[in-house]
């Protein structure tokens, strides 16, 4: 596939990187030399210097035989007007980085279609509801419900008060237990587990399971002693923070610590409606914090452009007794010690972008594909046509490779989990869990 990409800032260049080790044909175009040294010796690209807003520049990259056209700058209007003219040279399919809300909205999609861009990422949008998410369950590391069906997908980290230690699945999950455990993350090593895998303390354990029983699945993990989240402090107020207020259960509150006045006025204008208290000063400072209550905060989200301020101020906020802590790492290289610090959720936005545009590339129905940030592993949504070869047979007849596993399918708007003995219809759903590398291998599966 030929992918170009605008803009070689944080999200593009770590897209190239990404997409280059799929062995894709990738162009990256940006006019400042300094963010494209090196790129092209040590990955498998091709760079342009030229402003990627050049006829001159996108004719060079042969942009009319492009598949994927991915305007990625840091200027809203460059991204959307690269993708018009993108579009106008040929490209197949055109992907704009925004950071409006208003041009998210479904009853736009028809008017930026006509105009030449085929989809939109705001990364900050996506960031904020997937922290929102994440914590509604203090003791849940990393979430995602699928709308209508009752299918919850929950990260755990156990510790060894968790109830499934040191035995093998095939000795204490039945197949038709409430909950399937599709993968694990021990030290720096992500797996698929079959019924010989042992489950150890440390380990992020990630769960399918269905609402009614979450609260079991809290009781099994050990987790009981956390508590449920209604008071939210939040360093940093940036269009992160927004959208994770935005997002936010009614029951919840929020304390935002920004450093910026100006900034502070806005935000108290931008969330007038919801229940947040914008506070001028700075979420680092103990003193300020245990002045505004945080020993009865449950949560503590930091979302600083600094990814070094956002990991030491989460695990100033867990000295200070609060439980859930979420950390914005915006630097790729700090992820893994990030995690081995213990600070609790981390979110990354080139990832979530990244998923978006890899769902993009695919050419089965894959309708969602979700990395997880620190597990090297993606979550998929299939839809399964009718007549397609994985309705022939049970699951267990399908041969799936080692690297994937099914956790469950939506059926008539119904979720169910699934084991062995279940029989994918034409029209189900089916929620499928692989280690990095391995979606193509669920597309050839389930085409």
């Amino acid at each position: 596939m030929k992918i170009i990409i605008a803009g070689a800032g944080a999200v593009g260049t770590h897209l190239a990187k990404l997409l280059s080790r799929e062995r894709h044909d990738i162009t990256l175009i940006d006019e400042k030399p300094d963010r494209l040294e090196n790129l092209a010796a040590d990955f498998d690209l091709m760079t342009i210097e030229r402003s990627p807003m050049s006829l001159e520049a996108l004719r060079e990259a042969d942009t009319q035989k492009a598949d994927l056209f991915i305007a990625v700058t840091p200027d809203e209007s460059h991204n959307m007007t690269c993708c018009m003219l993108a579009k106008q040279l040929g490209a197949r399919k055109t992907v704009a980085r925004v950071d409006n809300y208003e041009y998210m909205q479904a009853d736009n999609a028809a008017f930026f279609t006509s105009a030449g861009i085929d989809s939109m990422i705001y990364p900050e949008m996506v960031a904020g509801a997937e922290i929102a998410q994440s914590i509604k369950r203090s003791w849940v590391r990393q979430a995602w419900e699928f709308p209508g069906s009752g299918l919850v997908f929950m990260g755990v980290k156990l510790r060894e008060s968790a109830r499934i230690l040191g035995r093998p699945l095939k000795d204490i999950a039945a197949a038709d237990d409430p909950y399937h455990i599709v993968a694990v993350k021990r030290g720096g090593d992500t797996f698929i587990p079959n019924g010989s895998s042992i489950i150890e303390a440390g380990d992020l354990v990630y769960f399918m399971t269905t609402q009614h029983y979450i609260n079991y699945l809290r009781e099994v993990s050990g987790k009981d002693d956390y508590p449920d989240v209604k008071t939210v402090f939040i360093m940093g107020g940036g269009s992160t923070a927004v959208h994770t207020v935005l997002n936010m259960p009614d029951y919840m509150n929020a304390k935002i610590f920004e450093r910026d006045e100006a900034r502070s006025r806005r935000l108290a204008e931008v969330l007038r409606d919801k229940n947040a208290m914008i506070i001028h000063g700075d979420g680092r400072d103990a003193d300020l914090l245990e002045d505004e209550g945080i020993s009865g905060a449950q949560a503590f989200v930091a979302l600083t452009e600094n990814s070094e301020s956002n990991i030491l101020a989460c695990l100033s906020a867990k000295r200070q007794g609060v439980r859930k802590t979420v950390a914005m790492v915006e630097n790729t290289e700090y992820i893994s010690m990030a995690e081995s610090l213990d600070i609790g959720t981390i979110v990354n936005k080139k990832t979530l972008a990244a998923s978006h545009i890899y769902r993009m590339m695919l050419k089965a129905d894959v309708t969602t594909v979700k990395s997880l940030t620190v597990a090297n592993a993606d979550v998929c949504e299939i839809a399964i046509p009718e007549g397609s070869r994985v309705t022939r047979r049970p699951v267990r007849e399908l041969s799936l490779p080692s690297t994937v596993t099914l956790g469950g399918l939506v059926r008539e708007g119904k979720g169910m989990l699934v084991n062995g003995s279940t029989q994918i219809r034409g029209g189900d759903t089916v929620v499928a869990f692989c280690t990095a590398g391995s979606v193509k291998k669920i597309e050839k599966i389930f085409k």
